[in-house]
């Protein structure tokens, strides 16, 4: 069994996927508490399903992008054969992780997104950089940017950590940091970044569930 937050079939907001319609699978818990955190609902609300009937659930929509979030999905080991049944059932899956857990244990055909904590989220000192040895090709390392700091300290850790052939994506906390302040940083310092706003934040209310 495992423990569910919500289901639910959107557009992805994040992501070299964004734009695309995808079906979220969002698990319950998290280790980390950062402090722009727009998901707080998952620390502790949420049902237990077995993997059946999440593949039943998921099967009601015209689509085969999932993504699982979290919460920090990695803390239940079952969230390892979830991506593994997903992918054998011909799903293209996404894995949002929080850059403070091992994910040698995923699936490699599974598309890492770990998001590595800035300052800012006074959650930076849980990285763990080990993670860097397990990324694949098409895995991507996010930024989650709150001021000029936690950008500074990003290409600090883009360069120490020789992350300029990786697939990085640098996003500003909403409401908080402008993105066209991060988007000139970006471009006065030629970081080989994708500028990335959560963009269901803009086609939907900032605060809606389930999208």
């Amino acid at each position: 069994m495992i423990k569910i937050n919500e289901i639910f079939y959107s557009i992805q907001g994040e992501s070299s996927m964004s734009g695309m319609p995808c079906i979220f699978i969002r698990l319950t818990y998290c280790n980390l508490r950062c402090s722009y955190c727009d998901t707080e609902y998952s620390f502790h609300e949420g049902k237990d399903m077995s993997i059946d009937d999440i593949l039943k659930k998921i099967k009601n929509y015209n689509c085969k992008l999932v993504e699982v979030t979290g919460g920090e999905p990695l803390l239940q080991k079952e969230s390892i054969d979830l991506m593994t049944i997903l992918l054998n059932d011909n799903y293209k899956v996404m894995l949002e992780t929080g850059g403070s857990l091992p994910i040698k244990n995923v699936p490699k055909d599974v598309i890492k997104i770990v998001d590595f904590k800035c300052p800012s989220s006074n959650m930076h000192k849980k990285n763990d950089w080990n993670i860097l040895k397990d990324l694949q090709k098409h895995d991507e390392i996010k930024f989650v940017i709150g001021n000029y700091e936690d950008y500074e300290w990003t290409k600090n850790k883009i360069n120490s950590y020789n992350l300029n052939t990786k697939r990085i994506l640098l996003s500003p906390v909403h409401d908080v940091l402008k993105s066209k302040d991060l988007s000139e940083w970006i471009l006065k310092d030629g970081i080989n970044a994708r500028l990335q706003l959560q963009l269901h934040k803009y086609i939907w209310s900032p605060d809606t569930k389930g999208v």
